[in-house]
C-alpha cells in the first residue's frame, strides 16, 4: 500500500495540499488503484534501488528492500512512499524502533529522503533543521553566556505560544558526550523546555525554568530540584500551579540563573498558526514570501557590492502595533534557502546568505543605488553564513521597514522564503507587487496591440531609474506575436501574466547593466546583459545591433533596449 507522509512546504494553510507524485495523483488515488489491482503500492518516483539511498558513493554492501506490516501519516503536503525499506542482514540500516515490529520512524524517514532525492542528501544538518521540516516552523538560537536581556520573558512568550524549546551544554571533545556532572546534568545532551514561570519566594519573585531530560531518571540536584528545599517555603497552591512533583521522571526545575550558567544553548522553534491546537493562548501572525536570486537580474549580493546590491529583491514592512504593553515591536525574521540538500548531487551546496532591514521611504518603489549608498540599516543579520535557514529577533519601534535578502557574493543564483514572525499583525508586500497586480487586473480580456502599448506605457514611464519614451506600436506587435500561443493576434489574460514575468526580469537585468546608472545602457553592456538573460550572438550580430538601437553616444534607451531583447526572442523562437 502507499504510505501518506505530510511535510510543511511553505504554504500557510494545511488545507491547501499538493502532491509531489511526478504523475500528479494523490494518495488516495493511488491507495484506490492498489485496492482495485490486489498489488502492494511501489513508487515508481523513488524506486527501491541503489541511485534511493546514495549519489555520490557506493558502498561495499548488499542491501534489501523489505516490507513492515503498515502504517500512515497525513498533514500539509503529501509525500507517498511504498512500504519497502533498505535493510542489511535482515535488520533496517538507517533509522529505527528499539521494538523491531515498529517501522514507523523508518517510513517517515523514507519520506523525508523521498522528498530530499536520497537518503545521503539527509546526511548532516541541524536538530533545528529538523524540527522546521516536521513542524512548519520558525527556528531561533541563543547562547546562554551572551544572552540578550529579556531571554526570560522569550522563553515564557514562546511557550504561551506553543512553541518547541531545546537546551544543551556544549562538550569539548568526543570523549565529554553524554558525561553527567556532579549536579545531575549531561553534556551533549539533547533537553527539552516545558515551562517557564515566576515564583514567590521569602518576599520576592524568583525566574523559574523547567527542563526535562528524556531519558528519565537523571536529574538537576541542585536548588529547585525534586525535593529540594526551597520547595518547603512554597504554598501548595504555587506547587500546583506549576504542577511540582516529586517523582524521579526526568523533569525538573531550575532557578533561572542556574539554568544559564550550566547550559549553553537553547533552539526555540516558533509554530506556525496552522501547526498549533486551539487551546494554545497565543498566536504569532505570519507573513510569508516567495523569492529568488538570478544571475544577472535580482542576484545582487550583499552590501560590500553596492553596484549591485540594490538589485536584490525588496520587501516592504510595515509595524504598526507595539507589543502588549510596550513601546516596541518584536518581529522574527527567517531567511530560509530552498532545496538545496536536494541539488547537492547536481554539485550544489548551501549559498551564504543574510539579510537587511532599513527604514523605508514613503514611496511604494523599489529603492536604487543611492538609496543605499546614503542610508545605513537599522537591523541586520548577525552574519552572513552557509546554513539552510538565517533567523534573527528584533525589537523595533513602529514604522515602515525595507528587507532586503540577499546571498554574500552577487551573481549566486537560488530560491529562497521570507517568514515574517511577529507578536501583533504587521504589514508586508513584495515591493511593486501592488503597482504591477493593479495592472495584471486590468487585463482581463483579450488586449490588442495598441491597448497593450497604454498599459506598458503607463507602466514604464513610473520607473524614475529609466530614460524611456515610449514603446512603439512595432513593439507592441513584437510582444504579441512572442506570448501568443494561441494566434488570435491579442494578447489573453495568462499570456499577458506570463510576458509580466519575463518584462519585471528584463527590467531587472537592464538595471544591473546600467552601472553608471545613467538610466541608459552602453552598447558595451548590452552583449554582458543579452547573455546573462542566456542570448549567446556573435560579434557580427552584436555590431548590427549596436548600429540599429544605439544613438550617437552609444548609449541605449530602455524602450530601443525592450524592443532588442523582444525581436530576438523572436528570432531563437523560430529558430
Amino acid at each position: 500500500m502507499p504510505y501518506s507522509v505530510t511535510l510543511p512546504s511553505g504554504s500557510k494553510k494545511a488545507a491547501l495540499v499538493e502532491s509531489t507524485q511526478a504523475d500528479g495523483k494523490t494518495f488516495e488515488q493511488l491507495r484506490q488503484e492498489c485496492l482495485q489491482k490486489g498489488k502492494l503500492f511501489e513508487d515508481p518516483d523513488f524506486p527501491a534501488v541503489d541511485d534511493s539511498l546514495f549519489y555520490s558513493q557506493r558502498v561495499p554492501v548488499n542491501f534489501e528492500w523489505k516490507r513492515p506490516g503498515f502504517w500512515q501519516h497525513n498533514k500539509w503536503l503529501d509525500v507517498v512512499v511504498d512500504d519497502r525499506l533498505p535493510c542489511v542482514r535482515n535488520n533496517l540500516v538507517f533509522v529505527h524502533s528499539a521494538d523491531q515490529t515498529e517501522f514507523w520512524s523508518a517510513l517517515l524517514e523514507k519520506a523525508y529522503a523521498k522528498l530530499n532525492g536520497s537518503y545521503e542528501s539527509l546526511k548532516g544538518g541541524s536538530t533545528m533543521e529538523a524540527m522546521e521540516d516536521f513542524t512548519g516552523g520558525v527556528g531561533e538560537m541563543y547562547e546562554t553566556k551572551n544572552p540578550p536581556s529579556n531571554l526570560f520573558l522569550i522563553l515564557k512568550k514562546a511557550v504561551e505560544r506553543g512553541s518547541m524549546l531545546g537546551c544543551s551544554i556544549d562538550i569539548t571533545s568526543s570523549a565529554e558526550s553524554e558525561a553527567q556532572t556532579t549536579t545531575g546534568l549531561v553534556k551533549g545532551h539533547a533537553y527539552s523546555i516545558t515551562g517557564v514561570e515566576e515564583v514567590n519566594y521569602r518576599g520576592a519573585k524568583v525566574q523559574l525554568i523547567r527542563v526535562r531530560n528524556p531519558w528519565g531518571q537523571v536529574e538537576w540536584n541542585g536548588p529547585w530540584s525534586d525535593n529540594s528545599r526551597e520547595w518547603n517555603t512554597i504554598d501548595s497552591s504555587e506547587k500546583t500551579r506549576l504542577l511540582h512533583n516529586s517523582l524521579d521522571d526526568g523533569e525538573f526545575w531550575m532557578e533561572f540563573g542556574d539554568f544559564k550558567a550550566n547550559y549553553d544553548k537553547i533552539e526555540i522553534c516558533n509554530l506556525t498558526a496552522d501547526s498549533l491546537s486551539d487551546d494554545v493562548r497565543k498566536k504569532w501572525e505570519v507573513n510569508l514570501f516567495e523569492g529568488n536570486w538570478i544571475r544577472g537580474s535580482t542576484a545582487g549580493g550583499c552590501r560590500n557590492y553596492i553596484d549591485t546590491f540594490w538589485t536584490n529583491p525588496q520587501f516592504k514592512l510595515r509595524l504598526d502595533h507595539p507589543d502588549d504593553g510596550d513601546k516596541l515591536c518584536s518581529v522574527i525574521v527567517a531567511l530560509m534557502q530552498k532545496n538545496r540538500r536536494r541539488l547537492r548531487k547536481e554539485g550544489l551546496d548551501l549559498e551564504t546568505i543574510g539579510f537587511a532591514i532599513y527604514e523605508a521611504p514613503d514611496d511604494q518603489d523599489h529603492q536604487g543605488k543611492d538609496f543605499f549608498r546614503y542610508n545605513a540599516s537599522k537591523a541586520r543579520s548577525r552574519t552572513y553564513v552557509n546554513m539552510r535557514e538565517v533567523s534573527e529577533r528584533f525589537r523595533m519601534p513602529p514604522g515602515n521597514y525595507l528587507l532586503v535578502p540577499t546571498t554574500f557574493q552577487p551573481h549566486h543564483e537560488a530560491d529562497f522564503l521570507i517568514r515574517i514572525f511577529s507578536e501583533n499583525k504587521a504589514g508586508a508586500m513584495y515591493v511593486h507587487t501592488n503597482t504591477h497586480q493593479c495592472y495584471i487586473r486590468q487585463i482581463d480580456k483579450a488586449i490588442s496591440a495598441r491597448e497593450l502599448q497604454h498599459v506598458l506605457n503607463n507602466v514604464l514611464r513610473r520607473r524614475k531609474e529609466v530614460k524611456f519614451d515610449g514603446l512603439t506600436l512595432n513593439t507592441c506587435h513584437s510582444i504579441i506575436n512572442l506570448m501568443d500561443v494561441d494566434n488570435t493576434g491579442m494578447l489573453e489574460f495568462e499570456e499577458f501574466k506570463v510576458f509580466w514575468d519575463k518584462l519585471k526580469k528584463w527590467i531587472m537585468l537592464f538595471l544591473s547593466y546600467d552601472t553608471d546608472r545613467s538610466g541608459r545602457m552602453s552598447s558595451y553592456e548590452l552583449r554582458s546583459a543579452l547573455n546573462a538573460a542566456g542570448m549567446q550572438l556573435n560579434n557580427k550580430l552584436l555590431q548590427l545591433l549596436g548600429l540599429r538601437f544605439a544613438d550617437e553616444n552609444f548609449d541605449i534607451d530602455f524602450d530601443d533596449y525592450l524592443t532588442c531583447i523582444v525581436r530576438l526572442e523572436n528570432m531563437f523562437r523560430t529558430l
